[in-house]
């Protein structure tokens, strides 16, 4: 069967395990009021002494070396160069490309993938080795994602199917790589799903789907808690914010909707009649802040917009990449600021900032409290997919050139490029200790790679 292939877009928890599977997380109440972000500059990171005026590198020059840079890594990748630690060649069958991956939460050394041939796996990424068939689909898994404390495993399809597993682990004493796995429910959902996402502090599961409809479940139980319908287009992107009292989506016809997870009610709505809002070919991916007052959204064919959620106003147009390039994927990260106050270097207050990724190959970072375009890097190719090691300013790309690129925010520029994959890459994701990188290809492969410090001095 030939299978359309899809677009690259994807705590400790207070309450006991008993009250919480039973009454879900918590949701604002009608008394709570978010404060809205303060958008000035002194938030910002010091620009370097090269930056030009207006916050960006000297492209020229930066262009060339990257043009070099790149010819030389293809050249390394042709003589077989690899720089991965692991490969797990799971997914294998004539159309066996690997479209989503997810780290475990708290083990970087099992991590889930979700690929063309209908199947998810759970496996070392040390070794590589299987650890479970997540098996039910009949057609491409095109989402997978574990919930907060990685108990729980989700995977969405192609086939509207939406499956959740649950480890089979009888104390805390046992290992996570230990650790089995088994079906808990197959849940009704939308007719075909384009994401999925865990509540960030309870076991409730949100997908979007093609039919333009947002389901909401309570797990373990598998019970629908809402049905949200307020988009007339297929849901492309969306995501419980990060504080969990709110849900944002967006879709194909350049629709953005805030809702209340308690009531299933839209909040706010923006739509692209609002012709400052407007993303021609609609919306391919989004991200919410920390504090969960703003959103970034990209477009299918260009822009990137910014909504603060708590007015449900547009608060700019952002244009880093080029005409009709595909925004496909955003991110937001916080990273602690270098205090050298006193004399010795400590880390100082965090500070939010932002990148976007498109199919013209631009790496763009921003400023998160201005929205301004900071540098732009590049890939030979298309950039497909995007992840950040948490609380750190670096993070990883992946692209349809075969190549990872680890790049530093602070300066915009790519640290290491890390070759092995053989096809293009649609998938990348970094572990929690920014440790472990692992990458999902074309060919059907998931390649481990090392970002710490050990293996740069390799």
């Amino acid at each position: 069967m030939e299978h359309d292939q899809p677009t690259n877009n994807q705590l400790q928890q207070q309450q006991p395990a008993e009250q919480r599977e039973e009454d879900g997380p918590e949701f604002l109440t009608e008394d709570d009021v978010l404060e809205v972000e303060e958008f000035d500059e002194q938030g910002d990171l010091p620009m370097d002494e090269d930056d030009d005026e207006d916050g960006d590198h000297d492209g020229d020059a930066e262009g060339a070396e990257g043009q070099e840079q790149g010819d030389d890594a293809i050249d390394m990748l042709d003589g077989g160069l690899d720089d991965s630690v692991a490969v797990t060649s799971l997914h294998r069958s004539e159309n066996g490309a690997v479209f989503c991956l997810a780290v475990h939460p708290h083990a970087a050394t099992i991590a889930v993938s979700g690929g063309e041939d209908d199947n998810a796996f759970v496996f070392r990424t040390d070794t590589g080795a299987q650890i479970a068939q997540l098996s039910g689909h009949q057609d491409s898994v095109t989402s997978a994602a574990w919930n907060f404390d990685g108990s729980l495993v989700a995977t969405g399809g192609m086939d509207g199917r939406v499956r959740v597993w649950k480890a089979r682990r009888p104390s805390s004493d046992v290992a996570w790589e230990e650790t089995g796995w088994e079906f808990l429910v197959g849940l009704e959902g939308p007719d075909e799903v384009n994401w999925l996402d865990w509540h960030p502090k309870g076991n409730v599961l949100l997908a979007g789907g093609a039919d333009g409809t947002v389901w909401v479940w309570n797990l373990p139980s598998g019970q629908t808690m809402h049905v949200l319908s307020g988009h007339v287009a297929p849901v492309t992107c969306g995501r419980f914010t990060p504080d969990g009292k709110k849900i944002v989506t967006a879709s194909e016809d350049s629709m953005l909707i805030l809702w209340d997870p308690r009531t299933g009610e839209a909040i706010h709505k923006l739509t692209g009649q609002d012709t400052r809002f407007r993303l021609e070919g609609g919306i391919n991916c989004l991200a919410v802040n920390p504090t969960s007052t703003v959103a970034i959204v990209g477009g299918a064919e260009g822009g990137l917009r910014a909504v603060n959620l708590v007015q449900g106003t547009v608060l700019a147009q952002m244009e880093g990449h080029e005409e009709g390039a595909s925004i496909e994927q955003v991110a937001f990260n916080e990273i602690p600021t270098v205090n050298t106050g006193g004399g010795a270097a400590s880390s100082g207050p965090s500070v939010t900032v932002m990148v976007s990724v498109g199919t013209d190959g631009r790496v763009c970072t921003w400023e998160a409290s201005g929205f301004k375009l900071r540098s732009t890097g590049a890939h030979e190719d298309a950039v497909t997919s995007l992840s950040f090691s948490p609380h750190t300013p670096t993070f990883l790309t992946g692209s349809a050139d075969k190549t990872l690129k680890l790049w530093d925010y602070r300066t915009g520029t790519c640290l290491r490029t890390l070759l092995g994959n053989r096809d293009i890459v649609h998938a990348v994701a970094v572990s929690r200790d920014g440790r472990i990188a692992i990458s999902g290809s074309e060919d059907g492969t998931v390649r481990t790679f090392r970002l710490d410090e050990q293996a740069q001095q390799q």
